[in-house]
């Protein structure tokens, strides 16, 4: 959280009539010089009110498997700024926005749907963007089962047309998102896999269900308790690198096409020479022993426009959600579906 302090400075000085009025001007300029030095520095002079600064971190994993890998960086950043950093290691992801949106947090590491989310109803600004280890800039969304499943018999693993599969036969299957707020593990597989099938998740399942996050998507499939599930590439390396035992019992049924990778985030209303230290934290940090466990090699500018093909595809879902209800009628579906193109006319 922020926290204000307002600092009352006390001025006990008593000059003496006897002083030269040479000797005064030259404690005025040695003044003047050192308070320009503290502006230079940013130091006292930027923000020195808010002495704390909260920072949000999507739950992709569970925060034991999370907070070993975040927490050097987030100390890296602490001292950078020159405050103090809370993590705020969310326990879904709707969390980290709704808490950007009442300035619970005000820096925060996105998905791309969730940074859009934020971008609507909490004041947030995209300033960076992760690279990953290998220098890419992207990232996979996949369907998952596991390596000893039925399924695989009747799917072409080189060929990944597992969603084909799993569309056409739904009713047999019982099927896992992680979070409705997950670019990777909602929203991509929502589009692609089941919106451009004019299928709806929910219905055509013998079971589905959200299991929170991607780690948790990962157990459930390879302990059997669902057949398919959606998760991130970048998730599976993490798990092959720290539970490669893990990692073999899954088999990639379905990839996405890339998705942006991931966004990072700070309130608009932070004040600038605050947003200036992060940044230049952030452009320039390049500490491979702190980001390597993190996925990444370091970070570039972004700004809010990059995310508007994520944009273009929640509204894509929309609209054929619309379509597709039966339920609906007419003359409402017409009125929605006229808003919904007019908000996709908006991003071109």
């Amino acid at each position: 959280m922020l926290i204000n302090h307002v600092k009352k400075w006390t001025l006990g000085l008593s000059l003496g009539l006897i002083v030269a009025t040479a000797l005064s001007s030259c404690g005025q300029q040695e003044t003047a010089q050192q308070t320009n030095q503290t502006t230079a520095n940013g130091d006292e002079a930027c923000a020195p009110e808010i002495t704390e600064i909260d920072f949000g971190i999507l739950s992709t994993e569970s925060q034991d498997t999370l907070k070993p890998k975040w927490d050097p960086f987030v100390k890296a950043i602490e001292t950078a700024i020159g405050r103090k950093l809370n993590a705020f290691y969310a326990t879904d992801y709707g969390a980290v926005v709704e808490a950007m949106a009442v300035n619970k947090v005000q820096l925060a590491w996105l998905g791309g749907k969730s940074y859009i989310e934020a971008a609507d109803r909490a004041d947030a600004e995209v300033f960076a963007r992760v690279v990953n280890a290998d220098g890419t800039k992207g990232y996979y969304s996949h369907l998952i089962t596991t390596v000893d499943h039925p399924i695989l018999g009747k799917i072409n693993i080189e060929k990944g047309d597992g969603d084909q599969y799993v569309t056409k036969n739904a009713p047999e299957l019982t099927f896992a998102f992680n979070d409705p707020n997950s670019t990777s593990g909602y929203l991509i597989p929502s589009y692609y896999v089941f919106a451009k099938n004019s299928v709806d998740p929910t219905k055509i399942f013998k079971k589905v269900i959200f299991a929170g996050n991607h780690e948790a998507t990962i157990q459930a499939v390879a302990n059997k308790q669902v057949d398919v599930a959606s998760n991130s590439s970048e998730v599976l390396a993490n798990v092959e690198a720290s539970d490669p035992e893990l990692r073999k019992k899954i088999q990639i049924i379905w990839t996405s096409p890339e998705i942006p990778s991931d966004p990072v985030a700070y309130r608009k209303d932070l004040p600038d020479c605050l947003k200036e230290k992060v940044k230049d934290f952030v452009y320039n940090y390049k500490d491979k022993t702190i980001l390597e466990p993190l996925g990444w090699s370091g970070f570039e500018a972004a700004e809010d426009k990059d995310w508007n093909p994520m944009r273009e595809l929640k509204i894509g879902t929309e609209i054929l959600e619309v379509q597709n209800d039966a339920k609906l009628p007419e003359a409402e579906k017409q009125q929605k579906l006229k808003e919904l193109n007019e908000k996709l006319e908006t991003l071109k």
